[in-house]
């Protein structure tokens, strides 16, 4: 409470005729450490945003979040250049958001003015779950730090940097945790104390942990590496799996699976619904894993489609890239691999025969990408595809040399 009193989020005043004030509840969670151990109680006030009504108590709600994937390619700059890497938290940052429309809220539980309980809280800030906070936040912020001097990335709105001379500056913000980067310690401290001054922030230090992933770093090999075993074990013991045997793959080849491990009768078909099968699976899931748009008649197709899936992700890398300005240019085309020769054929080649002439145009895009130098499609041998380690069963030891070469390591 001291919170919303010192951030002035609402005042207490009759409600108006033909408002209808939202509910709210106290939530309380633990935060943990790296090692997984509880680290500090909170509480926090919740609006129920669900009784908001669109248009009368929020309008907009879209807030962008940083990709992971930037999240990673400004990691692997930091350790190929040698920059600092420091971590900020920002107190209660939904608190700092200022709401656009008039949005009334009943008094929380425990705390009833001495006006009397029929008074209702104006909100003058936003606060948890209602609607439209994260944008209100995002907003909050992007002005802030726009006045600073940084500039968001065309490519990743929760990208910042800023630039003088040869002094380089990144901000990446993921909801209320700020990872900053620097070739220069004199600016971070500015930075740090700018953000204080318009936030209630808490100093880090040195990036070791943040949003569940641990930061482990070496300066002298210039090596930098991401750990997630906390995350992992928060995993097992949601879904009861902690004293679960651990395998050398998730599918071994010569795994079989058959319709007699379906449900048989209505009372199984029951049963499997408790089986959070969707959210085990949505828990692991980094990469895209997703059914087609389009029904593919061939294998030639099917890997068609993937490679333009695979040319968009190198295409916006690379203009990602670029937008940073730490290098002039990425003149080299990027490459992607193909095990399917069909497939690199007709990226390659403006041709169509009666199989492939149904494919939607937007489809052969990939085809510009590669004329005009910006991706090269290339054969692979289906033995050295690493992306089979993802989806396919395989054996123990080739599954492993996949793994260690996608620069994973065992905890």
């Amino acid at each position: 409470m001291d919170s919303m009193s010192s951030n002035k989020v609402w005042d207490l005043v009759q409600l108006p005729i033909g408002f209808k004030p939202i509910g709210c509840k106290w939530v309380f969670k633990t935060k943990r450490d790296s090692s997984g151990n509880i680290k500090r109680y909170k509480a926090h006030l919740v609006a129920k945003g669900f009784t908001q009504r669109e248009g009368i108590d929020y309008t907009d709600t879209y807030s962008p979040v940083s990709k992971k994937d930037s999240l990673r390619i400004i990691l692997a700059l930091v350790a190929h250049f040698d920059l600092e890497l420091h971590h900020m938290d920002v107190k209660t940052a939904f608190l700092n958001g200022e709401l656009e429309e008039e949005v009334y809220m009943k008094q929380p539980e425990g705390f009833p003015s001495n006006l009397g309980e029929q008074l209702v809280c104006k909100l003058q800030k936003s606060i948890n779950s209602l609607k439209q906070t994260s944008r209100q936040w995002y907003l909050k912020f992007h002005d802030v730090i726009s006045s600073f001097g940084f500039v968001e990335s065309v490519m990743d709105q929760c990208i910042y940097q800023k630039v003088s001379g040869s002094k380089i500056y990144f901000l990446v913000l993921y909801v209320d945790d700020i990872l900053l980067a620097t070739n220069d310690k004199g600016i971070l401290q500015q930075v740090k104390q700018f953000l204080s001054t318009h936030f209630d922030m808490k100093d880090m230090g040195d990036a070791s942990y943040v949003i569940d992933i641990k930061i482990h770093r070496d300066k002298h090999q210039g090596v930098l590496g991401l750990f997630q075993e906390t995350y992992i074990n928060k995993i097992l013991e949601r879904f009861r799996m902690q004293d679960c045997t651990p395998t050398v793959a998730p599918i071994v080849k010569g795994d079989m699976f058959s319709m007699n491990q379906c449900p048989k009768n209505n009372l199984e078909k029951e049963q499997l619904k408790n089986i959070p099968y969707a959210s085990v699976v949505g828990s692991l899931m980094y990469a895209q894993s997703a059914k087609q748009t389009i029904i593919a008649t061939s294998i030639m197709e099917a890997e068609f489609v993937s490679c333009f899936e695979a040319t968009s992700q190198a295409v916006w890398l690379k203009s990602f890239i670029a937008g940073l300005r730490l290098v002039d240019s990425i003149s080299r085309p990027l490459q992607v691999y193909c095990d399917k020769l069909a497939a690199v054929f007709m990226a390659k080649n403006n041709k169509s025969g009666s199989r492939s002439k149904h494919i939607d145009i937007k489809y052969l895009a990939i085809r510009e990408c590669v004329k005009d130098q910006k991706v090269i499609i290339e054969h692979i041998n289906t033995e050295l595809m690493l992306a089979d380690s993802l989806t396919k069963g395989m054996p123990p030891r080739k599954f492993k040399d996949h793994v260690v070469t996608m620069g994973f390591h065992p905890i």
